[in-house]
């Protein structure tokens, strides 16, 4: 399969950032290589990923004045047959500017000039773990719920990337879905198999460029083996878990999809502590022993990305470090670039 997704280490992001005003965060996400629309939960309520992502699904219940989100099962039914009616209308299932307004200021703005540009959505599992029905029991147990759920998120992330792609061919999409980290604990009683049946089938709904971004530590042969693009990760965190993976990330390589190396702190304390040094310490080193497992340099470079290792909207200086952090993966960036004379 070629490769859709530009790697050579151009800069990108996940979406959350801390801003309380939308200009500057736009300014921010549009100083990388591959920038995005940056979810604002400080700026509104319906800036929250799990908001946005709720919009239009049957049974949801929105609380603002309590920053809450809940879900009933007789409006689920009640309201099912309205979704099912506005199907074949892939615009019902567009984020709405009262669910964000920084999505369609993004979509205003030529971005023709970037290599390519990004959007996201919160995933089908997530979504279905965080939200709890009248029973204080998640949606992703309850079978008939999870099936829907599954189809109305790729209709929501098939949607979103249509739009994108009128803005720029090179489009693509994030599926962040930090609950895959869970799925595997032998308590979650949302299993493995199931995981990969929904998200295989989740996935099979959605054009190409697609993938998924967490910044846990799932079981990495698990999500390497899913039908991706593109595999955004904190492997500040995860190095050395990550590196033992050689064979299925070289598989994931050979299938021409790109993997996200999320690799400078946002948090103050760990941000504080850092160099740019070591954190180029830390990509070579994960590097050289996928080269052990038959992955040459060469490769891994022309289908990797820089970013920041995760959001963080809990630093007491808001932005600042957060912006520090942007500065730095674009020093990497380059830094890297001209050491391996990469264009």
């Amino acid at each position: 399969m070629p490769q859709l997704i530009p790697g050579n280490l151009l800069t990108t992001a996940m979406a959350i950032l801390p801003h309380d005003e939308v200009e500057p965060a736009l300014e921010l996400a549009l100083s990388l290589d591959i920038p995005f629309w940056p979810q604002l939960p400080h700026v509104s309520y319906y800036e929250d990923m799990y908001v946005q992502a709720a919009e239009h699904f049957p049974g949801i219940i929105l609380l603002p004045e309590q920053n809450s989100i809940r879900f009933d099962t007789n409006k689920f039914y009640d309201e099912l047959p309205e979704m099912m009616d506005h199907w074949e209308d892939l615009t019902y299932f567009d984020i709405s500017e009262t669910y964000s307004v920084v999505y369609h200021r993004f979509l205003s703005l030529d971005v023709s000039q970037y290599p390519a540009i990004r959007g996201q959505l919160e995933g089908p599992v997530s979504f279905g773990m965080k939200i709890l029905d009248e029973n204080d029991r998640p949606l992703i147990f309850n079978e008939q719920v999870r099936e829907v759920l599954m189809d109305f998120m790729a209709r929501r992330a098939q949607a979103q990337l249509a739009h994108l792609k009128t803005r720029h061919p090179g489009a693509f999409m994030f599926i962040d879905e930090p609950g895959l980290q869970f799925i595997f604990s032998s308590v979650s009683g949302y299993t493995d198999t199931m995981g990969r049946e929904d998200m295989d089938r989740f996935f099979a709904q959605i054009d190409r460029p697609r993938g998924i971004h967490l910044c846990g530590n799932p079981d990495w042969q698990f999500l390497l083996n899913r039908d991706l693009d593109i595999l955004s990760m904190d492997i500040y965190t995860n190095a050395e878990i990550f590196r033992c993976y050689g064979k299925d990330i070289k598989r994931f390589l050979d299938r021409g999809a790109v993997l996200s190396w999320g690799v400078v702190p946002t948090g103050f304390e760990a941000f504080d502590r850092e160099s740019q040094d070591h954190l180029i310490e830390i990509l070579e080193g994960v590097w050289t022993t996928l080269g052990e497992a038959g992955i040459s340099r060469e490769q891994i470079l022309a289908q990797s990305l820089l970013g920041p290792a995760t959001c963080c909207l809990i630093n007491p200086d808001r932005e600042k470090t957060v912006a520090k952090a942007y500065a730095w993966v674009k020093s990497l960036s380059r830094r890297l670039r001209e050491k391996y004379r990469l264009d």
